[in-house]
């Protein structure tokens, strides 16, 4: 009995056996076989470098070398991660690469039924837990207390989200009444930033949402 995945060597050597013919001398052997063998183990090489990013192995439980890599680092990664960011964290050779295999993970996450799932947040890759589980997690973590926001911080924020990046006094024209203790808040709650500073003379501050604010 044949094992199912062959080795390597063993494919590349059944393709050379495959190209053998009868041959009286060693000088038979025309220019035309090397180059179809060559060519042939080209091809196979190219298919079996490919292969490395479909999961092997027997059971449910089956990972590739580069997906186990992605999938460990989006595991310890604190927030949304970038598809370069990824791959130089994977060692991929780029964000595509990257991109493609997070959907490749997806796929075996739904096919494993798996309490994870990859979602894209904040313009970047989080590992995250199925919206089914949230109420029994928040009984195991006994009922995280959520950050509520007062009607006046619920307007700022919204005024930022919609204008961003946004002057503090057009954030103020649009309001009507003085925000700069509510921008305070917000900075610290690290649900708005500084996102850098206008043109206009004094050069004051811009404020825009942060990736806390996505999730």
């Amino acid at each position: 009995m044949y094992a199912e995945h062959a080795s390597t060597g063993w494919r590349l050597g059944s393709v050379a056996l495959r190209y053998r013919q009868p041959s009286a001398g060693r000088g038979d052997w025309s220019r035309g076989g090397w180059a179809k063998v060559a060519g042939r183990f080209r091809s196979m090489l190219q298919s079996v470098g490919a292969a490395e990013d479909v999961p092997r192995g027997h059971g449910p439980v089956a990972r590739s070398t580069r997906l186990a890599r992605l999938e460990a680092v989006l595991f310890l990664s604190g927030g949304p991660q970038g598809s370069r960011k990824l791959a130089e964290l994977a060692c991929l050779e780029d964000g595509t690469r990257a991109r493609t295999l997070v959907g490749a993970l997806n796929r075996l996450y739904d096919t494993q039924g798996s309490a994870f799932r990859v979602e894209e947040v904040a313009g970047g890759f989080q590992l995250m837990t199925r919206p089914k589980f949230a109420p029994w997690l928040r009984r195991l973590h006994n009922a995280t207390v959520e950050v509520r926001l007062s009607a006046p911080t619920m307007e700022t924020l919204a005024v930022v989200a919609y204008r961003q990046p946004v002057l503090r006094a057009e954030i103020e024209a649009v309001r009507g009444v003085q925000c700069g203790e509510i921008l305070r808040q917000l900075i610290e709650r690290d649900l708005v930033r500084i996102a850098g500073r206008s043109e206009e003379l004094g050069r004051p501050f811009l404020y825009g949402t942060t990736k806390q604010f996505l999730q």
